[in-house]
């Protein structure tokens, strides 16, 4: 079901506090069942995640935040310095003296030794609660962290695994978001078969479904591709300046981000009537994608799903690896890309039960000479299959430029 992207006094559609509280629930029980003292988190999605907070993209790569689970004690935000005020008085759910700065060299490009000054003081937190002995998960290193976690006699284990096996199975609130997420991109596709003629650069088309996206709510829009003609074979995964010229096929991909929900959601459009070979590329395409998402359901595994879509010796790649991303499916919610992944290479070594409220984004590629077609559903998994989320039209090629 999708609500009113805001909330209101008159009638609960989010309940905010809940999710807050069933995501930090989830993450202490992968904690126990992964036997990891603490957790000590760099990346965005895991710091919101444990703690429901977050500063603007700028800060993604810089590693100047992070977030401190102990095993049976409140999550520790230690939070850009100057944001600190700010967080003490916005984010009630977390204890004043549980907010800190943080103490960081932004990815060493502070110099005097912040990564060992903020370990250290992780440390010491950890002995002050008899943890120090303990292993310590951790999501992101780099060279400084990981010398200062030896220095101490840390033990530090794969806490991006505890992180990402916590996030598999959503919760109801999780999937309200993630499909009102959907519901932003249903409605900015319908403006761009409106947009799309000659004439028109790939990069315009980009600009347009930024703009509605935010003008619909999106908090960020964290990715999209603009694909077309003769450039989408084989597949560039970036958008250009292109001329849009009569007859390409034109395709679009686009993770929005609603209160950190993501989506991964492409299309197809003809920029004119399509062709004979057109319409074939494009029931191709079609039927890659349909024939993975019927066979999505809980008892199902991912060698399963992959087991429809053609190797990399019959798409004729040199390797397992040159075919990531083009049949794919992947779990996806406040992270962009999260467990479990359906891919050719990778699902028949280690297969994946499919299990109810997981979400995946289910995309196909398709491409010849001079024309390809990229199709991308999201699917819930429900008691007995699976529910697509993905709304706008995808059974047919559209035309967006009628000449």
């Amino acid at each position: 079901m999708t609500y009113g992207t805001m909330a209101v006094d008159h009638e609960m559609r989010v309940d905010y506090a809940k999710l807050r509280k069933d995501r930090l629930r989830k993450a202490r029980e992968q904690m126990e069942k992964d036997g990891v003292g603490a957790m000590l988190v760099y990346d965005p999605d895991n710091i919101r995640y444990i703690t429901s907070t977050k500063v603007g993209e700028w800060s993604r790569d810089k590693l100047g935040r992070y977030a401190l689970l102990p095993k049976g004690h409140e999550p520790i935000l230690f939070e850009i310095g100057s944001a600190v005020p700010t967080k003490k008085l916005m984010t009630p759910w977390l204890k004043n003296e549980n907010i800190r700065p943080a103490r960081t060299d932004m990815r060493g490009t502070i110099p005097g030794g912040g990564a060992e000054a903020g370990i250290k003081e992780i440390y010491e937190i950890l002995k002050d609660l008899g943890l120090e002995k303990e292993p310590v998960g951790v999501d992101v290193l780099t060279v400084p962290m990981m010398q200062a976690f030896m220095k101490f006699n840390m033990n530090i284990v794969d806490g991006q695994q505890t992180m990402l096996d916590a996030q598999t199975i959503k919760t109801d609130e999780e999937l309200q978001l993630i499909e009102m997420s959907a519901a932003m991109v249903d409605g900015a596709y319908a403006d761009i078969v409106e947009f799309c003629k000659p004439g028109v650069k790939e990069n315009e088309l980009v600009a347009l479904m930024r703009y509605r996206l935010h003008e619909l709510g999106a908090e960020n829009v964290l990715n999209v591709n603009a694909i077309s003609g003769d450039r989408a074979f084989p597949h560039p995964h970036d958008a250009s300046d292109r001329i849009i010229r009569p007859g390409d096929l034109v395709f679009m991909d686009v993770v929005n981000d609603f209160n950190g929900y993501k989506t991964c959601y492409y299309r197809t459009f003809s920029c004119g009537e399509p062709t004979e070979q057109q319409k074939e590329i494009y029931q191709k395409c079609s039927d890659l994608v349909n024939a993975a998402i019927d066979r999505i359901k809980p008892g199902a595994t991912t060698d399963q799903v992959a087991g429809c879509w053609p190797d990399w010796k019959e798409m004729g790649l040199d390797n397992k690896y040159e075919g990531l991303a083009l049949q794919l499916g992947h779990g996806i919610g406040i992270s962009h890309w999260s467990k479990p992944t359906i891919t050719v290479g990778h699902s028949h070594e280690n297969p994946v039960e499919i299990k109810k409220n997981m979400h995946f984004a289910v995309e196909t590629y398709y491409g010849e000479e001079g024309n390809a077609a990229r199709i991308e559903e999201q699917v819930i998994v429900t008691d007995d299959g699976c529910k697509v989320i993905t709304k706008f039209p995808s059974d047919r090629l559209i035309n967006c430029w009628d000449y």
